[in-house]
């Protein structure tokens, strides 16, 4: 029987929130700095995320060759778990590779409390959609889907309407990301999920870093089998809000509102459209062909002091000449970023603590 939600979880992801796709700290022998792991998930916590992605593209896939995929899950479970007793957390855990790895690694996640996985298309070579539909049904077994349109930047591939359709069509599928960095293949992900009876059933989330505004804001009008429909993306499982996270629960809650008819709220999101796409530009690396995408996301939160340093597991993975002068201009440009420095700056101490925070217990 394919897994399901609990009802609590299941409402805040239809609802939509924010949720980050989680970095990873590593110390300056590049092994997993447990302090600054836990640091980040509080930071994401305490700022208003409804849930943390782990194991993904932003904590870098090659964890798993490194040993590292179980006490990173591990951590952001015990972190989680404390919030999690106040309010319902979202705990995803990213998956990737053929079958039984792509299974092994949702058994792993069940096992240490998670909710759902995001399932990777990298890792499976080949063009045959019906091995990543197969792949996703086992995977399903094991816990609730959150579907992945990654770009092919980054090891995505295209993926057709009627591969949307298929996935939105399996019982396991709770939701999809929309990653492309594309918007004519965006739209086939989501009049692909709207063409399924299950569309309305299947959470739109946006991972497209480029255009978060845009996608949060839209009135997607499809075609269902019960005629016309609206749909909107709910919410945002991305990289760049691993990144000023506290602005993107703001702007998310301004597009909830706008799309209720708060006129004031619309005005402050799409304020923030072309802004929000040039930080996601510098943090991304978009000049340097997205080389820097992980060490970007590493230096804004060095310079906040989550991060003592941008080290990624490859020592060859760095940013690229100019990026960190980008991200500096960018802050300086934008005030939405620099009033998150406060912030952090008061909490700092809290989530460096190697024990619980009262505040985190106070939840």
């Amino acid at each position: 029987m394919p897994a399901g939600l609990d009802p609590a979880h299941a409402a805040l992801l239809a609802r939509g929130t924010v949720i980050p796709a989680h970095p990873l700290a590593l110390d300056p022998a590049r092994r997993l700095d447990e302090r600054r792991q836990r640091a980040l998930t509080r930071y994401y916590l305490d700022a208003g995320a409804g849930g943390v992605a782990v194991g993904v593209h932003t904590t870098q896939f090659t964890i798993r060759e490194h040993g590292l995929l179980r006490p990173v899950l591990e951590l952001a479970a015990e972190e989680t778990a404390r919030a999690r007793g106040h309010r319902p957390v979202l705990r995803i855990a990213g998956a990737c590779g053929p079958v039984r790895q792509a299974v092994a690694e949702a058994a792993l996640a069940r096992e240490l409390g998670y909710d759902a996985v995001l399932l990777s298309p990298a890792g499976l070579p080949g063009p045959d959609l019906d091995a990543l539909l197969d792949r996703s049904a086992a995977v399903g077994e094991v816990l609730p889907v959150v579907g992945f349109y990654l770009q092919e930047a980054v090891g995505g591939r295209p993926l057709p309407r009627a591969y949307w359709r298929r996935l939105a069509d399996q019982e396991s599928t709770v939701a999809v990301k929309a990653a492309p960095f594309d918007r004519y293949r965006t739209l086939d992900l989501v009049q692909g999920v709207a063409d399924s009876d299950r569309g309305a059933d299947v959470a739109l989330y946006t991972g497209n870093d480029d255009t978060i505004v845009a996608d949060l804001l839209t009135p997607y009008h499809v075609r269902t089998p019960a005629g016309p429909a609206v749909r909107h993306f709910v919410g945002g499982l991305l990289g760049h809000w691993a990144v000023w996270t506290r602005s993107a629960v703001r702007l998310l809650a301004d597009a909830h509102a706008a799309r209720a008819g708060d006129r004031a709220a619309a005005a402050r999101a799409l304020a923030r459209l072309a802004g929000d796409t040039e930080a996601n530009a510098a943090v991304y690396d978009v000049r340097g062909g997205f080389a820097g995408c992980i060490a970007g996301v590493h230096e804004v939160l060095r310079r906040q002091g989550l991060l003592d340093a941008t080290r990624c597991l490859d020592p060859a993975e760095d940013l690229s000449p100019g990026q960190a002068e980008e991200i500096a201009r960018v802050h300086t440009t934008h005030a939405w970023l620099r009033e998150e420095d406060a912030f952090i700056a008061d909490a700092l101490p809290r989530w460096l603590s190697p024990t619980p925070t009262p505040r985190e217990e106070e939840r």
